[in-house]
């Protein structure tokens, strides 16, 4: 796929949108606009520049979303990136509600890929906090004490499984539930699976 051109492989996604598809119309023209080259990923149009990705348009209940991946890096002088969840490190949104606020900010917009562009062509990268920096929870360290053998297979497990289940984990505000959760992913861990394996 070229820069900036369509790929006709995503046009279904944009036809069978229910809702929002002005709105992702709109988003697509002024994204294929900075050059980028169209694909599909994670089941979204995603935008990529020398195969890096950029830009994903997706759609909520409430809000349609433009998502850098790398939005942490960008400087933001408008105030309009949004971070998803405190636990998402890297990526950040910038959410519309129709047409209108997204004709208004075009140029605004632009200047964001561009400078997302400029940050892929940089190398620069997001610095993750290391799993040590979160809190593993009570119920899983008693766990780790009752079965060496979790300790081993939890330690061996990607950083982001590690952390997958650590959130998932410390999520509950009952330690109830959060030991339900534990007891319900023993054999996955045991068996080197992450959270959605």
């Amino acid at each position: 796929m070229t820069k900036g051109e369509r790929n006709p492989k995503i046009d279904p996604f944009f036809r069978k949108a229910k809702k929002w598809k002005e709105e992702f119309e709109m988003l697509r023209d002024i994204v294929l606009d900075c050059e980028l080259t169209e694909d599909f990923k994670w089941m979204h149009p995603c935008y990529t520049y020398q195969n890096n990705n950029i830009v994903l348009i997706h759609g909520f209940k409430e809000y349609c979303a433009l998502l850098f991946h790398k939005g942490a890096l960008l400087k933001d002088p408008h105030g309009i990136l949004i971070q998803q969840t405190e636990n998402v490190q890297a990526a950040r949104q910038i959410r519309f509600t129709n047409v209108q606020e997204i004709e208004e900010m075009q140029l605004i917009l632009k200047t964001y890929i561009d400078e997302a562009i400029e940050v892929e062509k940089a190398g620069l990268q997001v610095e993750f906090k290391k799993n040590t920096e979160y809190v593993i929870p009570e119920e899983l360290e008693n766990k780790f004490f009752e079965i060496p053998d979790l300790k081993t297979a939890f330690e061996a497990l990607t950083p982001g499984r590690q952390r997958a289940y650590i959130l998932h984990f410390s999520q509950p505000k009952q330690s109830k539930t959060r030991e339900s959760r534990v007891e319900k992913y023993l054999s996955h861990i045991l068996n080197g699976k992450g959270l959605d394996d």
